[in-house]
């Protein structure tokens, strides 16, 4: 397995447009502007064979801002979505070792309730209903744009939020998944990657308490140090930003983010 925040161009001939471009990249956690052009930040895990595609689509959903896990086979790709709480999976079908439906199959057999989204060569009707029949929430056949790929994730991640758009609300504080940008009455505000990522994840799930745990194993890798104060640091930070009233502390639980009027 690797884990992909690294830097790198969409070089596959399948992809019609580079998808990197300047200034479509997150800051790191000490460079402040204006996100733009990015999505929600969140844990995902690629199983893709093919080396070239597999590192195609690490690129750009790194690029895109997502913390990105990758297998090269099924055996893999099996442990890692059953084992580490992936909020979303782009799974090849072709894979070696162990095929991607019975992948599928043996996750949703243990209870892994992950939306996926299948990769596949195979464009026939029956390759379709079996991979659905098998668990997926989406289906993309080979060959595709990633730009519609990262479109895909975007629309499970939403769903399985219980979001219809792409834009999150939380009173004044308004979240666009799709552009990345954070405004507070209108008024845009300017974070950096990290402070996105976590505000985010708590905006996908508004009126849960969300502990520090969880918050750790979907926002940053594994090698990040889990006994660190990293994420009162960041919650911190957010909230002089914000100004409002939206993120509570559940002492001894976590946080939950309410609106100000139920807040208080």
């Amino acid at each position: 397995m690797e884990h992909s925040r690294g830097e790198g161009s969409c070089g596959w001939q399948l992809c019609q447009r580079v998808f990197r471009k300047s200034g479509d990249r997150f800051c790191d956690e000490n460079t402040r502007h204006s996100i733009s052009n990015a999505e929600t930040i969140l844990r995902l895990l690629v199983v893709e064979d093919d080396p070239d595609l597999n590192r195609q689509l690490t690129t750009a959903l790194t690029d895109a801002g997502y913390v990105v896990d990758r297998a090269f086979d099924g055996e893999e790709g099996h442990f890692l979505g059953d084992s580490e709480p992936y909020d979303a999976v782009v799974l090849d079908i072709g894979l070696p070792k162990m095929d991607g439906i019975s992948v599928l199959e043996a996750w949703r057999r243990n209870k892994r309730v992950m939306p996926v989204l299948i990769l596949t060569a195979r464009d026939r009707w029956s390759d379709k209903v079996q991979g659905f029949d098998a668990g997926a929430d989406d289906y993309v056949a080979k060959p595709f744009h990633l730009e519609e790929v990262l479109a895909r994730i975007r629309a499970l991640l939403r769903r399985t939020a219980g979001h219809a758009q792409s834009e999150l609300t939380c009173g004044p504080v308004s979240l666009d998944t799709r552009t990345g940008r954070v405004s507070v009455s209108g008024n845009p505000i300017k974070m950096t990657s990290h402070e996105y990522r976590l505000l985010a994840y708590l905006m996908h799930h508004t009126g849960r308490v969300v502990s520090r745990t969880e918050l750790v194993e979907h926002l940053y890798d594994q090698d990040f140090d889990r006994d660190s104060n990293t994420i009162e640091v960041f919650v911190g930070r957010i909230r002089k930003k914000l100004d409002v009233d939206i993120i509570q502390t559940v002492r001894g639980l976590g946080y939950l983010l309410t609106p100000p009027t139920e807040a208080q």
